[in-house]
């Protein structure tokens, strides 16, 4: 890794541990970090989209591990089909009992993802943590794809655009519920 991508994880990171937003690239669309214990942080970012809390919060992480304490309560063959599909574009709804309310949408389950996306991946390591990725747009319009897109529509409310692309998928992760193996998204 150059050092002057460093030196921006490294910001975007301090920016995250801080209470902060920031903007960054996934596999297919731009998204918005925060820290998902942070609450105020997380308002941010639901005030930033106009979404309502009830829908729940993506959280990304750097690696399956991060996730262990929702993977161990799993069956061992959907733990494996879990762990299978990442990194990837794929998010898996499962029990919590250690995530908050205002990432869950007050339901007992939450939406996890390891992204295969380099990038989002380290910033997420870099922040020590799992992290809010929900897509950089408001509530009803589409995604960003550019830093182009989130620097006209978003930049005055977020505090940091951690420089990068956006990977070939065509569009946010697919979200599945690993109960019922349905496909939400």
């Amino acid at each position: 890794m150059a050092s002057d991508e460093a030196s921006a994880l490294d910001r975007a990171a301090r920016v995250l541990r801080c209470g902060g937003v920031v903007a960054h690239a996934s596999e297919g669309v731009w998204g918005l970090a925060c820290d998902p214990f942070n609450r105020s942080a997380v308002e941010r970012v639901l005030d930033v989209k106009g979404r309502d809390a009830a829908k729940g919060l993506i959280v990304v992480a750097a690696d399956a591990e991060v996730f262990a304490d929702e993977l161990d309560v799993q069956q061992d063959d959907t733990a494996a089909r879990i762990r299978a599909s990442w990194p990837g574009a794929v998010t898996w709804v499962v029990p919590t009992a250690r995530f908050p309310s205002w990432i869950t949408g007050g339901r007992g389950t939450v939406a996890i993802r390891v992204p295969a996306h380099d990038q989002a991946r380290a910033l997420a390591a870099s922040f020590g943590g799992p992290i809010v990725s929900t897509s950089a747009n408001r509530s009803g319009e589409t995604p960003a794809r550019t830093a182009e897109e989130v620097e006209r529509t978003l930049a005055d409310e977020i505090d940091y655009i951690l420089p990068g692309e956006t990977g070939a998928r065509r569009g946010p992760s697919r979200i599945i519920d690993a109960a019922s193996g349905e496909t939400l998204r």
